[in-house]
């Protein structure tokens, strides 16, 4: 999953494409490099971040869309609100990345409506202030309970399990610390009975660990894909598609058994 943040403020790449034709751009430049989704968020939901209105977020992310009807692959639209759901599955999108997990009013009834795909991702608090101080008596257990709650919940609105993928959440409300034991144990989660995701790429817990800037992370986020895939995750949301299906070549020619 190749990621366009058609945000003045991502922590990775805000600004990068904000502009319309900035952001059709990139998003053919990760499919030729060989995405199998487009994730395009219109807004930034990085710690630290004040919330857009609808209208902003609409604004950024619908021109985007109609550019991009008939890509190759389909798009995922990182968005938490139902309004925005709606108007971007109309617009061709074809999965809800929402960091909210449809707790917000009126998401589970549009995704229900439609027949896309969700993922599902913890947090704990609102981007503003999640970093502030994440606190956790067992952060594997906890943020397990919460997805098996949001998958039941999301199969009871009549959504059905084939179409829905869970996100640990790395980096939303959790400390370094956190971060590495969901990933330490990332296999723990494998029994939630859907795909997962796992959205690692460039973010600080790689930059604490190795001193490295944002956009000097390369080699850290492949490290943190792999172990991911080796724990199960199923679907990489990157910024650098080429260099992770490179290194998952790598990987997957020396994993499989020859026959």
């Amino acid at each position: 999953m190749g990621v366009v943040n058609v945000t003045p403020n991502s922590f990775s790449d805000g600004g990068q494409f904000l502009n319309r034709e900035q952001a059709v751009a990139q998003a053919q430049r990760l499919v030729e490099a060989g995405a199998a989704i487009v994730d395009i968020g219109a807004e930034s939901t990085r710690p630290g971040a004040a919330p857009v209105s609808e209208d902003e977020e609409l604004g950024r992310l619908l021109p985007v869309l109609e550019d991009l009807r008939g890509l190759s692959v389909p798009i995922s639209v990182d968005t938490r609100r139902s309004g925005v759901m709606g108007a971007a599955l109309a617009a061709g999108a074809s999965m809800i990345n929402d960091i909210e997990a449809l707790t917000a009013p009126g998401t589970l009834a549009v995704v229900a409506a439609s027949d896309c795909a969700v993922c599902l991702m913890h947090k704990q608090g609102d981007p503003a202030t999640m970093q502030r101080a994440p606190t956790y008596r067992d952060v594997v257990a906890e943020v397990k309970a919460f997805l098996v709650e949001r998958i039941a919940a999301t199969r009871d609105a009549g959504i059905a399990l084939e179409r829905i993928v869970a996100d640990v959440g790395f980096g939303f409300g959790k400390t370094e610390a956190h971060n590495l034991t969901l990933l330490r144990r990332f296999a723990a989660f494998s029994d939630l009975g859907v795909p997962l995701l796992a959205g690692l790429s460039r973010k600080s817990t790689l930059g604490r660990i190795t001193g490295r800037t944002v956009d000097d992370r390369l080699a850290a986020g492949l490290a943190a894909a792999l172990l991911a895939v080796q724990a199960g995750a199923k679907i990489l949301r990157v910024h650098d598609v080429r260099e992770t299906r490179d290194a998952l070549a790598v990987w997957t020619a020396v994993t499989n058994e020859p026959s």
